[in-house]
């Protein structure tokens, strides 16, 4: 498989879940605009079966080497994001749920999902796109949204990409990273205001802003409900004083991005 096959594999799923991404690059594309592709995130657990690692060997297996690690205490989160050699090639963070850290209810309902997971599942190169391994109940999910919407949000959607994000500097039509978010908002699309509209700033050399996630219908064992699904973010990155942009990630804007799936 290459690189661009897995990405259109990635995208293909994610822009299913998620229609406004695509409607969104559209718009874009409508005005001109050529659509880079920043970063694509997944979210997993920290159990070693499906830990980060695992997540991250496809892109490993095709040049990406690991970068740098970020944690996020209060949502008892960490993550790491991995670089190609190509800098034309999309960024990949990686988060997981430290399970340790979360209520004895809560791992043990994590961890009977992941049991029910056939080892051909298990062993399945490309489980960060197999989508939803499991069944689970509504009921559930809103006892696992009342710990963690990061878990309830894996027991309800699996493995795939949480979102895609477009590189702001790629673009020529917009000057300034609130002018796209004012655009994308006024075109329909709720932002995500958690922590403000525009997270970071040219101090700590990236802003980011992102959609509020689309509200899918989900099918859970007691019925089918709507939820939350995957969400486009925007990134602009600035020039370091060493020369060069900023490559990496600031996790006091990716805790804020995480809440673009809450309910």
């Amino acid at each position: 498989m290459t690189l661009d096959d897995l990405f259109s594999q990635l995208w293909q799923r994610y822009a299913a879940l998620t229609p406004q991404a695509q409607e969104i690059k559209d718009l874009f594309e409508t005005r001109g605009e050529t659509v880079v592709n920043d970063h694509v995130a997944f979210r997993t657990l920290n159990d070693h079966r499906l830990g980060i690692h695992k997540l991250a060997q496809p892109f490993l297996d095709l040049g990406y080497t690991e970068q740098d690690e970020y944690h996020f205490e209060a949502k008892k989160l960490y993550a790491k994001y991995y670089a190609h050699e190509d800098p034309l090639r999309p960024k990949v963070f990686i988060s997981e749920l430290l399970l340790e850290k979360c209520s004895d209810e809560l791992r043990h309902t994590m961890e009977c999902l992941v049991d029910t997971m056939t080892e051909d599942q298990l062993s399945d190169p490309m489980m960060l796109n197999m989508g939803r391994p499991w069944d689970t109940s509504h009921a559930d999910y809103e006892k696992l949204y009342a710990e963690s919407e990061y878990a309830a949000w894996l027991s309800a959607f699996g493995f795939c990409a949480n979102h895609f994000t477009v590189f702001f500097n790629a673009l020529k039509t917009f000057d300034e990273l609130k002018d796209l978010a004012e655009f994308v908002e006024e075109s329909g699309y709720p932002m995500n205001t958690s922590g403000g509209l525009i997270k970071g700033s040219p101090e700590v050399y990236l802003e980011q802003c992102s959609t509020m996630a689309t509200k899918v219908p989900v099918t859970f064992t007691d019925g089918t409900f709507e939820l939350p699904s995957c969400f486009y973010e925007f990134a602009r990155r600035y020039e370091m004083p060493e020369g060069g942009l900023y490559q990496g990630f600031v996790a006091a804007s990716a805790d804020k991005i995480f809440e673009s799936t809450n309910q």
